[in-house]
């Protein structure tokens, strides 16, 4: 086999293996199916390009969430975001029914307490990996998860009480 085709071997393993994490932290991040698409592509494109050598596949993983923050971060300091108002996105599709109402609660947090939330509970990251990954302290971490948690169970308690 030669070594392009073992390259691109391996670049489809990638995308096959992380394409899902990857594109469910930058809806969740962002908020829009659309800026979701495009920042997938960003990442994906950046790891084609990019020539680093991977310690292991941890190592791949914990890289690819750090280009896929940074650029959801990009997108949301872009000035033609901040001008645009955001169109109604269709749904991410669930396994599970409680998966959505759980999904819509996630949304309406801050874009940081989505983010923790995220990397902690899908992607089983603990915080001292989340700290690494977001450039932040691990009592900061700490904290974002505990207001993140609160704020869930006070939007999901005033739902109970609105039904």
């Amino acid at each position: 086999m030669s070594l392009q085709a073992n390259e691109e071997m391996n670049y489809q393993k990638t995308v096959e293996k992380y394409s899902n994490m990857v594109y469910r932290l930058a809806y969740f991040y962002t908020n829009s199916k659309y800026d979701a698409d495009d920042i997938y592509q960003d990442v994906f494109l950046k790891y084609l390009q990019n020539k680093k050598q991977y310690e292991n596949e941890e190592h791949k993983k914990a890289w690819l969430i750090k280009v896929t923050i940074n650029s959801c971060k990009k997108v949301w300091l872009s000035s033609w975001k901040r001008k645009i108002v955001s169109l109604n996105d269709n749904e991410i599709k669930f396994e599970m029914e409680e998966d959505i109402g759980l999904y819509n609660e996630i949304k309406k947090l801050p874009k940081k307490y989505r983010a923790v939330i995220h990397l902690f509970y899908y992607e089983q990251y603990s915080i001292k990996d989340i700290s690494k990954v977001l450039d932040q302290k691990e009592s900061t971490i700490r904290t974002w998860l505990t207001r993140a948690r609160k704020l869930l169970k006070n939007q999901i308690k005033e739902e109970d009480f609105n039904v």
